[in-house]
């Protein structure tokens, strides 16, 4: 009897260990030739690595193809996984699988880094992993091996003293650099200094820091003559003192189809915008809204929005005529250093003639606020970087294919058209508006909003009795 007691007793005990050692095991931490080579090949490499992904002149500042070379970084990289900062990548989570570019981090990727890290950063056995992921060498260019390389034509050193400087430049696409037509497949830009804030290079686009190069799908681009003129408008940004003069001498490359493939669909931008916007002191959450309406059917390829510091959210939303609405993108947590493209897969997002596009953007302009200059300052647009901008890029094509549009000027340009703008341009910038800064442009546009509204009130005056003596 006793020993069948014992024996009861026995199973007794063993019976929640064997539970527990069924269920509630700790995990293995997670080692570098196990899982972390891995996932650091499927979301970091692309930027982590010799002649990595250059986003808009942001290049990753150290390497994590080997063990050796992730090890010290482990805790940083834990933190900023963590924390959501890397990946770069800021649409909201409705949005996953939306888009090409997408740089989410799967949340059993964000676990076994953040484990890793913090299990001592293991390095385990190497014959446990495949062969490390070989990536093509590129010198550089992210597009491939370019067709054509131009550069702004000459070394412009931006002095000392310089904190926000604007300079436009021109070159030529001569014969003998390009024979004859021919359609872009893609477009990567390279700043030659670590000032370059931006880069508008018109007619091939431009870049901000966290922007991807542009690459077509197939069937959709863009054709360049020769003759054409590049108009480069630099902005170049930093804290002035003695030493801090560099050199810049910024370049774009092109990749083209091949000579006998036309693309059925010509790549088209618009801009949406606002000019006369004004940000009081202090204010965490101010709204501003514009609306554009395509009135053809059309192919949505990305979105870009852009603000500068104060910038907090962006968001599109897209308003069918048969009534339905659709968030096309939410930014919750714009962030000026990653300006992303948010990219469709192939193909793009087709839209019916008449939809509305409705962007609305939100700054914080508080203390609380960190990246704020100066919350005490009423803001309103400028090109400095402590100014602030509203724009959201749309990339687009018409949906026909074959279809060639006469005007492949932004759509809100081709209003301010009618609203008497290119003739005010005309009449008081003495030059024509693509040549003009950001800084010159948004001075131009705010004078000419100031005109209209004098104007309306001189109109309105008119209309109305003032009492006699």
């Amino acid at each position: 009897m006793k020993q069948a007691f014992a024996l009861l007793s026995i199973l007794a005990l063993a019976a929640p260990l064997a539970a527990a050692n069924n269920n509630d095991a700790p995990t293995a931490t997670p080692t570098y030739y196990g899982e972390v080579q891995n996932i650091l090949e499927q979301n970091c490499q692309v930027c982590h690595r010799p002649n990595g992904a250059n986003l808009g002149g942001m290049v990753a500042p150290m390497a994590f193809t080997s063990y050796q070379e992730t090890r010290p970084w482990a805790r940083s990289i834990a933190r900023q996984v963590e924390a959501g900062l890397m990946p770069p990548w800021h649409a909201a989570p409705q949005h996953h699988g939306v888009f090409e570019n997408e740089r989410s981090l799967p949340d059993e990727h964000r676990a076994a880094l953040i484990a890793w890290a913090k299990g001592g950063a293991p390095m385990g056995n190497a014959a446990d992993a495949p062969p490390a992921k070989v990536w093509e060498a590129n010198d550089g260019w992210t597009i491939g091996e370019p067709d054509l390389v131009m550069d702004m034509g000459q070394d412009f050193f931006v002095e000392d003293d310089v904190r926000d400087q604007y300079v436009n430049f021109e070159t030529v696409i001569t014969e003998e650099m390009l024979p004859e037509p021919r359609w872009i497949k893609a477009v990567e830009f390279r700043p030659g200094g670590p000032v370059v804030h931006h880069i508008i290079a018109r007619p091939f686009g431009g870049i901000a820091p966290g922007n991807d190069p542009t690459v077509h799908d197939d069937g959709f681009g863009t054709l360049v003559k020769p003759g054409t003129t590049i108009r480069w408008n630099m902005h170049y940004h930093k804290e002035p003192g003695p030493g801090t003069g560099t050199w810049d001498r910024s370049s774009v490359a092109l990749r083209f189809y091949p000579k006998d493939y036309k693309p059925d669909h010509v790549m088209q931008n618009e801009a949406m915008g606002k000019f006369d916007f004004e940000i009081p002191p202090g204010d965490s959450n101010y709204v501003a809204k514009t609306t554009t309406k395509f009135e053809r059917d059309a192919l949505l390829l990305g979105y870009t929005p852009h603000m500068h510091l104060r910038g907090k959210s962006a968001h599109y939303l897209a308003k069918y005529p048969d009534g339905t609405e659709e968030v096309l993108l939410d930014v919750p947590r714009y962030d000026f250093n990653w300006q992303t493209h948010y990219k469709y897969h192939a193909g793009g997002k087709r839209i019916p003639a008449g939809t509305e596009i409705e962007l609305t953007m939100t700054w914080d302009n508080s203390a609380d606020n960190p990246a704020n200059p100066d919350p005490t300052e009423t803001v309103v647009y400028g090109g400095p970087t402590t100014s602030e901008m509203m724009f959201g890029f749309i990339s687009y094509a018409d949906a026909e294919p074959g279809y060639n549009p006469s005007n492949t000027g932004f759509l809100s340009q081709q209003r301010f058209d009618r609203d008497g703008f290119r003739k005010f341009i005309k009449e008081n910038a003495g030059a024509d508006w693509d040549s003009l800064s950001e800084e010159e442009q948004g001075r131009l546009f705010r004078r000419f909003r100031q005109q209209q509204r004098q104007s309306s009130d001189s109109a309105a005056g008119e209309g109305t009795v003032s009492g006699g003596e």
